[in-house]
């Protein structure tokens, strides 16, 4: 064919070949618009603020020193808007964990297994290490039993904190037959300044808390009980949020105690071993008898 064969039928082809070209500039667009979409829905997601709650093991000052730099370790990694919210009392956190205010929370074992009903809170990780309740008294003190608090006053930090007061008034009650005169003063901390400055004479802990305080108090203290093993504290997360997000959370902070970084935030906790949690881990609990001691406040 010659050039000028070649050039009389081209404007043939010229129609089809635009149509053409319109057609794939219009699923350009329209594929660019719904990549858009996507991403404003996506934005709208990860914008959203979650509170993130933690039972007041701690006086204020200390815990937000805590989990501070711990919430803001996680929304780098993950991208997800989190609020620390620490109530003034284990009694407030106790209210509002029963009505689900928080999407979030790091509470005792036995708080989750009494709102699983009603508010069905996921627990995502927890300490591989266990939990176990701790009775203290003064280093100097003449008791040698629990058996001779019977009558005694005795300091915990709330009437349902798991280990340092439900199990361990149970076991107090039914292992050495002695009712305690109770003082509930908020926090572990409080616990053992009552016990050192003797305003008490003994006090419901957990060992994980009296590793956590200054060394004069730990060291002015003596353990004379402790109790069973028991799953450690959950992190976990209220059903309503997002399946996504909560496993986002979960992965963010198991490599946390994979990494140097985190296992030294998280060691502050304490919580030395990170492993996925479930609610089957706390359910062995309920056998325990601890219903009858639960106060509703």
């Amino acid at each position: 064919m010659s050039k000028k064969q070649g050039c009389i039928g081209m404007p043939e082809w010229r129609p089809a070949i635009g149509k053409l070209l319109r057609k794939l500039h219009l699923r350009s667009a329209v594929l660019c618009l719904g990549a858009l979409a996507c991403m404003a829905l996506s934005f709208v997601a990860t914008a959203q603020t979650y509170t993130f709650a933690v039972v007041p093991q701690f006086e204020q000052r200390k815990l937000f020193a805590i989990w501070k730099p711990i919430v803001d370790e996680l929304q780098k990694r993950t991208g997800i808007s989190l609020e620390l919210v620490a109530t003034l009392t284990i009694k407030e956190f106790e209210r509002e964990l029963e009505k689900g205010t928080f999407d979030f929370v790091y509470t005792n074992p036995y708080h989750i297994l009494k709102v699983s009903t009603s508010q069905g809170y996921i627990p995502l990780v927890r300490d591989a290490a266990p939990l176990r309740g701790i009775l203290v008294v003064r280093k100097d003190s003449p008791i040698r039993s629990p058996a001779e608090l019977d009558g005694k006053t005795v300091a915990y930090p709330s009437p349902n904190a798991i280990g340092a007061s439900l199990l361990m008034r149970a076991d107090l009650a039914r292992l050495y037959h002695a009712i305690t005169l109770p003082l509930y003063v908020k926090t572990h901390s409080s616990v053992y300044l009552h016990v050192a400055n003797g305003l008490a004479e003994a006090g419901g802990g957990v060992e994980k808390t009296l590793h956590e305080q200054d060394g004069a108090v730990r060291d002015s203290l003596r353990v004379l009980y402790t109790t069973r093993d028991m799953p450690s504290h959950p992190i976990a997360a209220h059903p309503r949020t997002p399946k996504a997000v909560q496993e986002t959370l979960r992965r963010a902070l198991q490599e946390m105690g994979s990494s140097a970084e985190g296992k030294a935030l998280l060691a502050k906790v304490p919580m030395q071993q990170v492993v996925s949690a479930s609610i089957e881990d706390y359910t062995a609990m309920r056998g325990w008898g601890l219903e009858s001691l639960w106060v509703e406040e």
